[in-house]
């Protein structure tokens, strides 16, 4: 008798990038946030008691994600803020965050990502490339110049994995030119034993493999208990790697 063993290769996942359009859509991106932002980070958040993520700028940006098209399921968002809706709310979200010298001098139109997460058993490459895709798309029809946002180093360790992910940073990828971020809440000063060393969060990776560069140190969020990052995308600047997702935008 032959038995035939049973095919244990893992079946790719369709994924597919979408805009998330009308209030059902948006209310599953902030459902999503809700579920990775609590978990990961005990964060406190507007909307906790119908458990989402929601604040005031929500309205105002358009919001992408990926879904897996097997189960219907979302499973990695973002937002995105550009300047003329950033002027109707007083300020870009980073603004809150940090006085970002210089941003008015930005040649072209800037837009701004934020509350990017994703489901924690999709956190891949693929995923991030279908992310990043539809996120392309979006540049290339506004035509904007720059693509700026806060990336988060987790903070529950008192601060020693943001002291020492600064140090590979500021190393590699520090830029004040043309715009300087100085935080509205720095870190506390932390002297590290030259041993230390830290990961970089996978998000914050990603920013720095695509070309963007950090303008100054981190924020404390005691809401979200991280140390916010100021990155900036300048489009010409795009990695060649990664430039095919952008191609129609350098």
């Amino acid at each position: 008798m032959s038995i035939t063993a049973p095919n244990t290769t893992p079946t790719p996942r369709q994924l597919q990038a979408e805009r998330l359009l009308g209030e059902a859509a948006l209310r599953e991106a902030q459902a999503l946030r809700y579920r990775v932002f609590s978990a990961e980070y005990q964060a406190r958040l507007e909307g906790e008691e119908q458990q989402l993520d929601r604040d005031a700028y929500d309205p105002y940006c358009r919001h992408i994600g990926v879904r897996d098209l097997a189960s219907g399921a979302l499973v990695a968002t973002t937002r995105l803020l550009d300047h003329q809706a950033a002027l109707k709310l007083g300020g870009f979200y980073s603004e809150a965050e940090f006085s970002l010298q210089g941003l008015a001098q930005l040649p072209g139109p800037v837009l701004e990502i934020g509350r990017t997460c994703v489901d924690p058993a999709y956190r891949n490459g693929a995923t991030i490339a279908v992310l990043w895709s539809e996120l392309a798309e979006v540049l290339n029809e506004g035509s904007y110049g720059y693509l700026m946002g806060c990336a988060s180093i987790p903070m529950r360790d008192g601060g020693v994995q943001a002291q020492a992910v600064m140090q590979r940073l500021r190393e590699r990828y520090l830029c004040t030119d043309p715009v300087r971020a100085v935080p509205r809440n720095p870190l506390p000063d932390l002297q590290l034993p030259g041993n230390v060393t830290a990961e970089v969060p996978p998000l914050l990776k990603a920013y720095m493999r695509l070309g963007a560069k950090i303008c100054g140190e981190p924020s404390w969020d005691p809401d979200f208990q991280v140390a916010d990052v100021f990155v900036l995308l300048r489009r010409t600047d795009l990695c060649p790697r990664y430039a095919r997702h952008f191609k129609a935008a350098v």
